[in-house]
């Protein structure tokens, strides 16, 4: 049986080895956490409407549930062209025939960064967001920054929906404990229509939330510099803040940028429509290191890299002889799908391909939905119902 090494533990590594295990071939996953994060629902750990512990998924009973092998270490350099994986304890790896690489993407580099949390950071960085925000509540006022950026280098590099979800479940937030007057809550963000991927309904909308729940708004301009107590625009102009929440655009994981595999500008890896490293017949790249060939309004989203990880299968499986038929197309699969949560007032359904854009409001029973959809991603991860979508 042929061995397929699944670099990787989020959301479209953990699909690829599952999808590799029911195509009949050997799995191993090497992750450098023993848990998948699941980022949709991480955004009410700032508010503590869950605990990080419920965001977690252990790789172990995922491994278990799925007959896959996991190694717990993290990747340090990829070398292709020999065949070759290099593990920060284990050394050189090179059992397996195949590699999916799904390492994901890393912040793309601006000043002062460091002065800025994320909600699509690090699982440390969502706690964090928590214990910051309650420090604001104790203090009783505050100026909170919600914003992100985005990447000329690549367009579909882009993080706008979490951040949205966070400014509306922290205004929720604010408003029940009764303190929402006292706080000042901007957006911000350097493009001129934020959210336009969705369409211009959805701008709409969004506008008239932003009134509706007095956010203020700075879009448009350039962010030059992130400081301690702010944030500082192209013309100079100075965003008060107590905590900038923002989400930067995503860049190359420096492990792909340092290996052998060819990327585009931003370093994410070139890949063919069946995430076959161009260049290599035997290395698959999927999800957020990928670099995905698409129309302008697309972003990376976990739904996409689950589809790559069946593709990726399905080729891999085509090549060893275990099935028979056609390779498939990543672009296929293109679209926006996201159900944008603002807390117990409910949330909206977001849908955008070449043929539609739509966002469809859903009150309280849309934040319902996302809870059901929390609880069905990990049953199914865990191997205890099936996939439906």
């Amino acid at each position: 049986m042929k061995r397929v090494a699944v670099l990787g533990g989020g959301i479209g590594g953990t699909e690829a080895a599952r999808a590799l295990r029911k195509e009949g071939l050997e799995v191993v996953l090497i992750s450098n956490r023993d848990y998948l994060w699941t980022y949709p629902i991480s955004i009410w750990i700032p508010t503590g409407e869950i605990t990080p512990e419920k965001v977690k998924i252990s790789l172990h009973d995922f491994a278990k549930a799925w007959g896959i092998e996991l190694i717990v270490d993290e990747v340090v350099e990829i070398k292709a062209s020999e065949n070759k994986v290099v593990l920060k304890n284990r050394g050189e790896f090179t059992d397996f025939d195949y590699l999916v690489v799904a390492l994901g993407q890393t912040k793309k580099p601006e000043k002062g960064l460091k002065y800025t949390l994320s909600i699509c950071g690090s699982p440390e960085e969502a706690v964090e967001i928590r214990k910051r925000l309650q420090e604001l509540i104790s203090k009783g006022s505050g100026k909170i920054a919600f914003g992100f950026g985005g990447n000329p280098k690549d367009k579909t590099a882009v993080r706008g929906g979490p951040v949205f979800e966070v400014l509306f479940n922290v205004d929720y937030y604010l408003n029940k404990l009764g303190v929402r007057q006292n706080f000042e809550l901007t957006f911000f963000a350097p493009m001129p229509k934020p959210g336009e991927r969705l369409g211009e309904k959805a701008l709409k909308m969004l506008d008239e939330l932003f009134q509706k729940y007095g956010i203020k708004k700075i879009t448009g301009k350039k962010i030059k510099e992130f400081t301690p107590n702010g944030v500082i625009f192209e013309d100079d102009s100075f965003l008060e803040a107590d905590l900038i929440l923002y989400t930067p655009a995503g860049w190359g994981h420096p492990v792909v940028r340092n290996s052998d595999l060819p990327t585009n500008e931003a370093g994410f890896i070139k890949i063919e429509d069946t995430c076959q490293v161009q260049g290599f017949d035997n290395v698959y790249a999927i999800g957020d290191c990928a670099a995905i060939e698409s129309p302008l309004w697309t972003a990376k989203q976990g739904h996409l890299a689950e589809f790559m990880g069946h593709i990726a299968a399905h080729d891999i499986a085509l090549k060893e002889g275990l099935k028979s038929g056609t390779p498939k197309s990543y672009k296929e699969h293109i679209n926006i799908l996201c159900l944008m949560d603002m807390g117990w007032r409910g949330g909206g359904l977001a849908y955008r391909s070449d043929k539609r854009a739509m966002l469809i409001p859903i009150p309280v029973l849309g934040h319902i939905m996302k809870k059901a959809w929390g609880l069905y991603f990990k049953l199914y991860k865990l191997g205890k119902i099936p996939k439906v979508i």
